[in-house]
């Protein structure tokens, strides 16, 4: 697998097949390939290491077997250009050690080499990405003797360097080829689906072929998130996206770009699981914890007729209204607006509905990315607002209301929030992929997550 991910690095973030939803975009640039290149070497070295058959030279009538080792690859240069409008460009420079069998007394040879390769990124039949070698090519330098050189004649040595050569020339642009096929098996790993909670997933997928210049590659692709194995639709068709060029970090490996319509499938999928939703409830010792009946009755008389003795107040928030988040630059807000009921507990066990409150609770959004995830905290912007829905228990003054929610509400309510938003939602990636020294920048519509990777074998 390591020998696939070296040059693998180059398509890190490719997505897989989906339906079209939210854009989602992808960029990597010139930074990404010299990344490539220098995990890339020791891959490469190993994939070089071909197996070189015997060499036969005549001995009297008879032809002598000699056999030929390979005893390493060193590849002092990798280098990797874009293709515009193709793909990758491949320069590699690399020394062969040889160790030949000779009798009696073995031979050293060291033979440079230059690999050139052009690799074409494309889309598969299926939507995955196809990565494949359209052309290929070895050039030879001169072979030298190590170990003082040997007492071969000059032609028997002319003839073993020929037939070295000869078999490098066929295997070195195969074992590449190979390489980029076990490239391709890597990237199946992004089929599947990515878990944002227990009964939610997310998917990615490429929407069209990569679009490729003198400086990146950027890939159009699409974020799904299903809920119990059935995608989230947002109420209207998502907009096409576009990521701007200069935007996130300067020189980043990698530039993803998260439109607004992704947010609105994922609080919408958050509303829809019914994760949103909490109850909080009030312990009747605590001298604390003001959620009683009887500090409710000191602000509603009705409720201290109906309930002369203290009881535990329950109030249950639920989300009906689809959150609703906004992106400014270098602002990333969210609106919500739950339905809070307040119930007590009866002496059946039965909950007594008191009354309930149409709140409004504006939040700022602070955004971060760790390992492989995108994650959030929140804090309350301004006033919490509310008002009355129903009641059960006569008149209710609202301000004075306002105040005892001010202080039971808000707090259990961004720990159950930011706990949501601390499980992250998945970034695209491959098995052992990481992203590291991440950014994310809020634009107008948009946030940009911007930094490198780290590819751990």
């Amino acid at each position: 697998m390591a020998r696939a991910c070296g040059l693998g690095l180059l398509l890190l973030l490719l997505p897989t097949v989906g339906a079209s939803m939210p854009g989602t975009v992808v960029r990597l640039d010139k930074a990404a390939l010299r990344y490539v290149s220098e995990i890339g070497k020791a891959p490469l070295q190993w994939a070089l290491r071909v197996t070189v058959p015997h060499f036969l030279s005549q001995s009297g009538e008879m032809l002598q077997p000699t056999r030929i080792q390979i005893l390493n690859v060193h590849v002092p240069h990798f280098h990797l250009d874009f293709i515009a409008g193709f793909g990758v460009h491949l320069l590699a420079a690399a020394n062969f050690t040889f160790k030949v069998f000779w009798d009696p007394e073995p031979l050293g040879l060291m033979l440079p080499v230059v690999l050139l390769a052009d690799a074409r990124v494309a889309q598969g039949s299926i939507g995955t990405p196809v990565v494949s070698i359209s052309s290929c090519n070895s050039f030879f330098g001169n072979t030298s003797t190590l170990d003082g050189g040997n007492s071969s004649s000059a032609a028997l040595l002319a003839l073993l360097q020929e037939h070295i050569k000869a078999v490098l020339r066929n295997k070195l642009c195969l074992s590449i080829s190979n390489l980029v096929q076990g490239l391709n098996v890597h990237l199946g790993t992004l089929i599947g689906l990515n878990p944002v909670g227990p009964e939610s997933q997310i998917r990615y997928s490429m929407t069209d072929r990569p679009h490729i210049t003198d400086d990146s590659i950027s890939l159009d692709i699409n974020a799904v998130l299903f809920l119990l194995g059935k995608p989230i639709i947002l109420p209207v068709n998502a907009t096409a996206f576009v990521l701007p060029r200069h935007v996130g970090t300067e020189g980043a490996v990698v530039t993803v770009g998260f439109s607004q319509d992704l947010f609105d499938s994922a609080f919408l999928l958050l509303q829809k699981a019914g994760t949103l939703n909490l109850d909080i409830t009030g312990q009747l010792n605590s001298e604390s914890n003001p959620l009683n009946t009887s500090v409710l009755g000191q602000l509603i008389p009705e409720v201290a007729r109906q309930f002369p003795e203290p009881m535990p107040v329950v109030l249950k928030v639920r989300l009906g209204a689809t959150p609703v988040a906004t992106l400014h630059t270098n602002n990333a807000t969210l609106r919500l607006q739950p339905l809070v009921e307040v119930l007590v507990a009866a002496s059946n066990s039965a909950f007594q509905s008191l009354f309930s409150l149409d709140v409004e609770v504006n939040l700022s959004l602070q955004l971060s990315v760790s390992n492989v995830k995108l994650q959030g905290t929140a804090s309350v912007l301004g006033d919490v607002q509310l008002t009355v829905a129903f009641s059960n228990v006569g008149f209710i003054d609202a301000h004075q209301v306002h105040l005892l929610m001010g202080t039971v509400f808000e707090k259990p309510l961004l720990d159950h929030l930011n706990a949501l938003l601390g499980v992250g939602i998945a970034l695209p990636n491959l098995v052992n992929l990481h992203y590291v020294t991440s950014k994310v920048f809020v634009y107008e519509g948009y946030i940009v997550v911007s930094g490198g990777l780290f590819y751990q074998s």
